[in-house]
């Protein structure tokens, strides 16, 4: 097309170039004659040189040239203007335009008839044509943009509206990345954007300005339709382009919001495809969205019809959502705020559109930019004035928000029906909770938005009050730095609301002096003490901060100054509730603790004086009125005191013991236990007499005879263990006599009291045996050893059931043994210790461990501590119980021992031994569990001494040991020392114990030491291995065995072994994990190099059926991976490495826990991160789903779905790259169609089909590949997948009446709706041309050995979809699939296959080449001379091309109606009535289609006539019957091939009989009856011929054949009514009749006497009843037909051959009317009489002789004589049987007329007779 457009160029310029103004004048005129005289039909071929000549001369200033083409142009538009099949030379207009030296005027022309032509082209021309006009489209002017662009948009709207070729798209493909591709896509957004009804009711379309809605349209309005068609088409070229998603995403946008619901889901498809792909924080995609949704109506610099229009709802409501997920559109002010109020405020703004708004107002609040740390500011200085600026934007829009959203909440309803008001109450709460973390300057001075908010935390719903919440403790901060007027206002508000406030708020508002307000107590208490509940259950500790002590003292005193009145103790009024006053103390030891820690507080007078005024309020809280909460935390509060200054409260309480003594009493036991330790403190600021003096009055008290109450006994022995530790301490003493008579007392109380006495005795004497030995006792002037005399006691004390007083007694035990130097004391201690190492509770073990470590030494706690403070023992002091070892660690001063040297080694031994060899590794697992807690214990509270420090390794081993223990105690505990050995341990020891653990963890640690089981060793769990077969228990080692033994199996106990070290492998995972999550604390990057063997297995492990290792797995990876994503991710391709090999394991377990596993962390993820492991994780999923267990089964399931679901979506094409669908379908498809559908097991095969079910609806043409593989298995499948009882019906069908074609059909149609099918139907769209190369040999396979009715029929019609979808791609393959289908239709046995092969053949059909066509109709005709299979399949062949590939087949009805026609005849119905109706269908008249095609069917009968095999012999019975048709419907239009057919039939009928030859002898006598006159005419003797040969087959033996020559010798004899035929035929016929005579009878001749035969009559009644039912075989039968040859004798004769053999025919007829015959014979008889009758007559009319006449007379007087007798004789016969009753004669009429017109008066006379006899029979039968 180019180079033609230059020539023409050239043409042009040299046609012009070189003349005057005149010569192109005269030019042009000759033009104008030529167009004049031109006639329409070549006037494209002229207008084709003269247009572009004419409008190039346009260029030329003369105004007569410019008239004289404007004349020319004139006659052309009217010429043209009404026919426009009249095509203008487009690209030559379009290179006249081009051309650089074009003026303005030729290329306006040029542009009006461009626009003119494009019209007028063909498809082809236009499509390649279009993208040219579009190249270098940004240098036209505007105008000429917009017709381009119009006329672009035209050719796509017709052209492209379903797909773009590639050779287009190559073409469209230039513009990208030029301005000219910009031009266009702004052009197609505002295509999309325009709506025709908004223009036409004469408003702006939506989104677009008036100029644009012109540039759209132009002129004329476009249809709906038009407009739809062009919006389709740019949105498929648009696709193609595969253009960046940024730059096509606003045109996607406007298609979703089209009212047209194609181009709406087109629009909807595309987005869905780049969503995931865009970037919205591209800021010019959201300006342009912006622009969309704003417009630009609100601009005053803006012409009006310049103004674009804010986008439709629909448009808005979709861009919103997009808005919402953008920080660029959080901040592209002032088009942010334009926004959000046109969502709120807007004149068409709905409920939908307001909820978005301020969904998106609160999305602002969020991720607005604020200011950057000033360093960022200076290496960004090009950035640093833009947040600057966005943030005083914000400050200057701030108020209007909030005012707009104080407005919003007015004007919706707070009914929680209503779910979008709902909403948006909702945005608009958080709106102003995030404005005010903001910008809290809007808030500061003014207190009316609290108000507002604090009425919505009491009026909105529970729905919102969460949202309202946080949004008023965002308030508060605003309200932080605000004007002590707006505080007090605030705090006046707090009060008012003080039910709903929260406490939260106070807070933040008044972080001081304000805190004393009394809110509710629950959230008071929080507010006060902010985390503290967190604190308990989380390591991280919370460290608000907290007001001077004494600005606290003092607000309170201001508010009851009578707590001054140092008089006001014991029985007065309380001044404060007791709670209050509880949690007053409280929050005033925070302050008083915080302030010590932070001052030094000793030297502090103010301090000090606070500390006094303190008191002052504790001695208050302590009054009778008080709770017992109230005392216990005063009394708590003055030992905290006393332990930061002992001195200053010993001093002020030394004064106050009676005081003290009477709260020793307290109902309480902590307030007993602190009073007593405080009187003990105010003990030593007393003289020591003073002490001796209080110590002698509290011995007498307890030891009076006087009983008291258990209250009194606790509080004075708690006072005498103190009193008398705080005076040993002194310098100097007390003194010892004074010492003995304590440890007396307390002894006998131990010894003669209860358990609950005797311990708190013990208690005290182990506070004084801190301080030191324990001295003897003078017993009986002898000094006894304290131990000696409480040996006994203690023993029964610690094997007693009173577990607080165990406790007491054994803690106690160790405080007496940290001054004891004695090695038989201490081992005393160490026995009844180590006694309680089988006791089962926790709290017993911990106290034993306690004391164990007093004994080993080193514990961090001091006399001073346990005297002095709250202290109640190590474990409280170090936060054992929850978990918070550190306290405990740190190195803080210890007890020292008395003479620490080889007595306490040896202790330390013992405690060795005693754990190492006997505890830890015992049989008994409360033993280990015991050894555990001591170890554990003796780690965290003496971790720090040497001797600990040596034994780390050991430590180590025996806790590696533990953590596979069953108790979970042990293995807590275990995994908790793990992490103590830790810390505690040098970089040797950490590394060493990470190993340990890891290896652990992985399954690689080393093998524990062995434990010696003995018949009590529990192997299992009580409960976890079920019950014996007798009921019993299976826990124990002997338990098992026995259980083995009596299964017969000894062997079996080593299974149950297995099960045990398996179930301890798991512990051990747990234990460690539960080690590992601390240790990981402390280890950091030191354990790095692991994580590659750690990640994978923590991952399965999180999904370990067992929920115990599924917590403790998940604690470790909580504690050792921060990030978890980004951990999984790093480690993925080892953790699918583990994971699929564990599915293989043989522990069900590990197979459940990996198929879980992998169903989760396959969510998500890319192809490239599972591409190397799908194969390999279908077949783990396959492999789970078949599993033995069920739980795996399920775990399986749930993998498979979870693969399934990955794998559609990574083929599917609009969310992946096709390049990445594609390598997975090559992945995932194979696998599926092997191992997946042709599974046995039904879940896989379901999931399976399921699978490639949506692989093939979401991959599109990436399956195209996988194609041959997928249709083949899909089709396979059809049959195999089939329910087996549909084989089992049609086994038994004919049994129970069902008919198989129906049930044939039956499981088709279920096939068809199976998923199978629907995966085949979606295979068909995506075929092309390539893929059939190698999916129609597959099929060809396919098809020949394909088995199972639903496959055999599957693949035929899948053949038949694909070629109606490739259409003439099919030509190639053609020759193959005919050739196969042919063969396949005529070997197949169902009728529903066969059907269905002929379909596809017959659609093939339309598709081949002629000579193919030709080829394969004539081998379908060929079938009709085969067997019946043959024949039904051409029938159905034949009706399939005639339905199907009508065009094709009518070329060659020469061929296939000869072939129908003639099969119309088959014996077999089922055949001839699929041909009949073939034949019905097909051919509009039977006589036309005949003579057309008679030729042909002539000759296809003379070649069934003339085969020489026998079966072509039994064909020549149709070609027979053939020619009987041809006869009966041609008739003499049959003589021109009357020769053919003679000479054939003729040339047939002499030789040997065969079955059906009888067919013949019809066909020739059909032929002589319809061209007798044509054989006659062309051979006179071939009547005679032909009557010889009939009259030969007249003689053969075969009844039948005779009985067909005879019919055929009757036919041929009327046919030619030649005279001569009856002299040579009726003797003959007289012969073969007395033969058969001789045959029937042989006493009776044709020669005999007529009398006797007549009177023969009346003897054979029975005869004539028998005879009468003789068989058509019979020679009756032959007579009969004998008889009707005479007849046609009779017909041809001459009236004189007649007479001289009437004697013959008389004698031939009476012996026809004997009674040997049947009345069938006997009718024949009567018809030949008649014919003779009538022959007679009509020879005695036309005869001139009188002699002949005479005989002729005579002859029939003769026979009337003979027939009146015979009426007679009949007459006789039924009057001597006549009826019961009478009825009417109907011949009785007939009768009476014989008579009247009979001449013959012996006749007469018989006629009369006859009716005389009914008469009187009448007569005598009626009554």
């Amino acid at each position: 097309m180019a180079e033609s457009s230059t020539s023409a160029t050239g043409s042009w310029s040299s046609a012009l170039s070189g003349k005057s103004d005149e010569q192109k004048e005269e030019l042009l005129d000759r033009m104008l004659t030529r167009l004049a005289l031109c006639d329409d039909s070549k006037l494209q071929d002229l207008l084709a040189k003269i247009l572009p000549l004419s409008i190039g001369a346009l260029s030329t200033a003369s105004t007569s040239l410019r008239n004289k083409v404007i004349e020319i142009l004139s006659h052309v538009n009217k010429r043209v203007k009404h026919q426009p099949a009249i095509g203008l030379p487009l690209s030559d207009l379009w290179q006249l335009y081009m051309e650089s030296s074009s003026a303005p005027m030729v290329r306006n022309f040029c542009i009006v008839y461009i626009e003119m032509a494009i019209d007028r082209v063909h498809k082809e021309e236009k499509q390649l044509i279009a993208p040219v006009f579009l190249a270098n489209i940004s240098k036209l002017p505007p105008q000429h943009q917009d017709i381009l662009l119009r006329i672009t948009a035209k050719v796509i709207g017709e052209c492209h509206t379903s797909q773009v070729s590639d050779e287009v798209l190559e073409k469209y493909r230039i513009l990208v990345g030029s301005k000219d591709c910009e031009i266009f896509l702004e052009f197609c957004l505002h295509t999309i954007l325009y709506q025709p009804s908004s223009s036409q009711s004469g408003g702006r379309s939506a989104g677009l300005s008036t100029i644009q809605c012109e540039r759209v349209t132009g002129k004329h309005p476009l249809s709906s339709d038009m407009l739809c068609n062009r919006k389709s088409g740019m949105l498929n070229i648009v696709e193609a382009l595969e253009l960046p998603p940024e730059l096509v995403y606003p045109i996607y946008i406007a298609a979703c919001a089209d009212s047209r619901e194609s181009v709406l889901k087109k629009g909807e498809e595309l987005l869905k495809k780049n969503t995931s792909r865009v970037n919205l924080d591209d800021l010019n995609l959201i300006s342009k969205l912006f622009l969309l949704f704003n417009g630009t109506a609100g601009s005053e610099t803006i012409a009006p019809e310049s103004k674009v229009n804010p986008g439709n709802l629909a448009l808005r409501v979709r861009l919103m959502s997009i808005f919402c997920r953008s920080i660029t559109a959080a901040n592209s002010f002032p088009s942010t705020l334009q926004c959000i109020f046109g969502c709120i405020f807007g004149i068409d703004a709905t409920s939908r559109l307001k909820q978005l708004g301020m969904e998106f107002s609160v999305w602002v609040f969020k991720h607005i930019e604020n200011l950057v740390l000033p360093l960022l500011l200076i290496l960004l200085c090009f950035c640093a004035c833009v947040p600057l600026a966005k943030m005083d934007q914000l400050k200057l829009m701030g108020p209007v928000i909030l005012t707009g959203i104080l407005k919003t909440l007015d004007n919706f309803s707070s009914l929680d029906s209503d779910a979008i008001a709902r909403e948006t109450r909702r945005f608009c709460f958080q709106a102003i909770g995030l404005l005010a973390l903001r910008m809290p300057q809007l808030f500061r001075d003014k207190i009316d938005v609290a108000v507002r908010l604090f009425d919505a935390l009491k009026l909105e719903g529970q729905y919102l009050r969460l949202v309202v919440q946080e949004a008023t403790n965002s308030l508060a901060v605003a309200y932080k730095d605000a004007p002590s007027k707006v505080l007090k206002d605030v705090e006046l508000i707090l009060l008012q609301n003080s039910q709903v406030v929260c406490t939260s708020s106070a807070l933040k508002c008044f972080p001081e002096t304000n805190q004393t307000l009394f809110l509710p107590r629950e959230m008071a208490l929080e507010g006060l003490f902010p985390g503290e509940e967190q604190s308990r259950t989380v390591s991280q500790s919370i460290s608000p901060e907290y007001p001077k002590l004494s600005e606290m003292l003092a607000y309170i005193l201001e508010q009851q100054p009578a707590i001054l009145d140092s008089s006001g103790t014991g029985d007065i009024k309380l001044l404060f509730p007791s709670k209050t006053y509880v949690a007053m103390i409280k929050f005033l030891l925070k302050c008083f603790e915080t302030e010590v820690a932070q001052t030094n507080s000793a030297e502090d007078s103010e301090f000090l004086h606070s500390v006094e005024r303190l008191c002052l309020l504790l001695d208050y809280a302590m009054t009778y009125e008080g709770s017992v909460e109230l005392h216990a935390s005063a009394s708590k509060a003055l030992i905290t005191l006393g332990s930061h200054f002992p001195q200053m409260i010993a001093s002020r309480y030394a004064q106050k013991f009676l005081w003290i003594k009477q709260y020793l009493t307290h109902l309480d036991y902590d307030t007993r236990e602190a009073m007593a330790r405080l009187l003990g403190i105010a003990s030593s600021a007393l003289p020591i007499s003073s002490s001796s003096e209080l110590i002698g009055k509290v011995i007498s008290s307890i030891s009076g005879t006087q009983k008291l109450r258990f209250e009194a006994q606790h509080g004075l022995l708690c006072a005498l263990g103190y009193i008398t530790a705080n005076c040993v301490l002194r310098t100097p003493p007390i003194s010892e006599s004074v010492l003995q008579s304590v440890l007396k007392c307390l002894v006998d109380v131990v010894n003669k009291e209860t358990a609950a006495l005797a311990s708190v005795a013990m208690q005290a004497l182990g506070h004084i045996g801190i301080c030191i030995p324990l001295p003897p006792i003078p017993l009986d002037s002898t000094a006894v050893v304290t131990w000696t005399l409480l040996h006994e006691k203690l023993s029964k004390l610690l094997s007693g059931d009173d577990i607080k007083a165990v406790q007491k007694t054994v803690i106690a035990l160790g405080h007496m043994c940290v001054k004891e130097s004695s090695s038989s004391h201490l081992n005393i201690a160490l026995d009844l210790i180590f006694s309680l190492c089988r006791s089962k509770v926790e709290d017993i073990l911990f106290a034993a461990g306690e004391a164990l470590s007093f004994l080993w030494g080193g514990v961090p706690v001091t006399t001073d501590v346990i005297l002095r403070t709250n202290y109640s023992s190590l474990s409280m002091s170090s936060n054992f119980l929850m978990g918070d070892t550190s306290s405990s660690l740190s190195m803080l001063p210890s007890i020292e021992f008395e003479n620490d040297e080889d007595y306490h080694v040896t202790v330390r031994e013992a405690i060795t031994r005693k754990l190492f060899d006997a505890l830890l590794y015992s049989n008994r697992k409360e033993e280990r569990c015991a050894g555990t807690v001591w170890l554990l214990s003796l780690t965290i509270y003496c971790g720090h001494h040497a001797s600990i420090q040596k034994l780390l390794p050991d430590i180590q081993e025996a806790f590696s040991h533990l953590i596979g223990e069953q108790s979970e105690l042990t293995q807590e505990l275990a995994s908790q020392g793990l992490s103590i050995v830790y810390e505690l341990g040098d970089d040797a020891t950490k590394k060493s114990l990470v190993n340990a653990l890891v290896g652990t963890l992985t399954g690689s640690g080393k093998r524990k030491r062995a434990v010696k089981l003995v018949e009590d060793t529990e192997v299992f769990q009580e409960g976890a291995f079920g019950e014996s077969p007798t009921g019993g228990k299976l826990s124990t080692y002997k338990e098992l065995c026995n259980l083995a033994n009596e299964m017969g199996q000894p062997d079996l106990i080593y299974k149950f072994m297995d099960l045990a070290n398996y179930q301890a492998s798991l512990n051990s995972k747990r234990g460690a994990a539960f080690g590992f999550s601390k240790i990981a604390k402390h280890a950091g990057d030191a354990l790095r190099p692991y994580l590659r063997a750690l990640v994978p297995r923590l991952v399965r492990y999180q999904y370990d059926p067992d929920k115990n290792v599924q917590d403790a797995m998940a604690h470790i990876w909580k504690s050792l991976i921060a990030d978890s994503k980004k951990a999984i991710d790093e480690h993925l391709d080892l953790i699918f490495d583990d994971l699929l090999i564990q599915c293989g394991s043989r522990l069900w377990r590990s197979r459940e826990a990996s198929c879980l596993a992998l169903a989760d962390i396959l969510q998500g993820r890319k192809f490239d991160q599972v591409e190397k492991h799908l194969k390999r994780i279908w077949i783990a999923a396959f492999r789970a789903m078949d599993d033995i267990k069920e739980t795996v089964r399920n775990a399986g399931d749930r993998l498979c779905r979870a693969t399934a679901s990955l794998t559609g979506r990574l083929c599917d094409v609009s969310l992946t790259p096709v390049p990445e669908a594609r390598q997975t379908m090559a992945i995932v498809l194979p696998l599926l169609l092997t191992d997946g559908i042709m599974s046995k097991v039904e879940n896989i095969r379901k999931a399976s089909i399921g699978m490639v079910m949506k692989l093939a609806k979401g991959a599109g043409i990436a399956i195209r590949p996988y194609l041959s593989d997928l249709v083949c298995c899909m089709l396979e499948s059809l049959s195999s997948l089939e329910d087996q009882g549909m084989n089992y019906v049609e086994l038994h069908a004919e049994n129970v009446g069902i008919q198989t074609e129906k049930l044939e059909n039956l499981r088709i149609s279920i096939a068809r709706g199976s998923p199978m099918w629907e995966t085949l139907e979606i295979c068909i769209d995506v075929v092309d041309s390539p893929t059939l190369e190698q999916l129609v040999p597959r099929l060809a396979q396919l098809v020949r050995s394909g088995i199972g009715l639903n496959t055999r029929v599957g693949v035929a019609n899948f053949i038949s979809l694909l070629v109606q979808k490739v259409g003439v791609d099919i030509k190639p393959f053609t020759s193959l699939l005919l050739k196969l289908l042919l063969s396949v239709v005529k070997d197949e046995r169902s009728a529903s296959s066969k059907r269905a092969f002929a379909n596809a053949c017959a659609i093939v059909l339309k598709y081949a080449a002629p000579s193919q066509a030709q080829k394969l109709i004539e081998d379908t005709a060929n079938l009709h001379s085969g067997d019946r299979n043959d024949q039904i399949a051409c029938a159905i062949l034949l009706k399939s091309y005639a339905s199907t590939a009508a065009d094709t087949l009518n070329g060659y009805h020469a061929i296939i109606v000869p072939v129908i026609f003639v099969s119309r005849f088959e014996d077999d119905k089922i055949i001839s009535s699929l041909y009949e109706e073939l034949w019905d269908e097909n051919m509009s008249s039977e006589r036309i289609t005949l003579q057309l095609y008679m030729g042909e069917i002539v000759t296809l009968i003379n070649e069934g006539l003339l085969s020489s095999s026998w079966a072509s012999k039994k064909k020549a019975c149709l070609a027979s019957q053939a020619i009987c048709k041809l006869s009966e419907v041609l008739g003499e239009s049959l003589s021109s091939h009357h020769n053919v057919l003679l000479t054939s039939l003729m040339k047939e009928l002499p030789g040997r009989l065969w079955e059906g030859k009888d067919a013949v002898l019809k066909a020739l006598s059909a032929v002589c009856t319809s061209c007798h006159e044509a054989i006659s005419g062309s051979n006179p003797d071939a009547p005679n011929a032909i009557l010889n040969l009939i009259s030969s087959a007249c003689t053969k033996k075969t009844q039948k054949y005779r009985e067909a020559a005879f019919s055929c010798l009757e036919q041929v004899m009327k046919a030619f009514n030649k005279p001569e035929f009856f002299n040579m035929i009726f003797p003959s016929l007289l012969e073969m009749g007395n033969s058969l005579a001789h045959t029937k009878s042989g006493q009776i001749s044709l020669t005999s006497d007529v009398k006797s035969v007549l009177s023969s009559l009346e003897k054979s009644e029975v005869t004539l009843i028998v005879d009468a039912d003789e068989p058509d075989g019979s020679p009756a039968a032959l007579h009969d037909k004998i008889l009707s040859c005479v007849t046609a004798c009779i017909h041809v004769a001459c009236i004189g051959d007649i007479i001289e053999q009437q004697k013959n025919f008389i004698d031939l007829y009476l012996f026809s009317l004997s009674p040997t015959f049947p009345w069938t014979v006997k009718m024949t008889v009567f018809s030949s009489v008649k014919e003779l009758c009538s022959k007679l007559h009509n020879g005695i009319n036309n005869s001139q002789d009188s002699s002949m006449r005479t005989r002729v007379t005579a002859f029939i007087h003769e026979v009337h004589i003979a027939a009146a007798e015979c009426l007679l004789e009949l007459t006789n016969q039924y009057r001597a049987n006549p009826p019961v009753h009478w009825t009417e004669l109907s011949f009785t009429t007939e009768l009476l007329d014989l008579y009247e017109l009979e001449k013959n008066e012996q006749a007469k006379s018989l006629l009369k007779k006859c009716s005389d006899i009914l008469e009187r029979l009448k007569e005598d039968i009626k009554p």
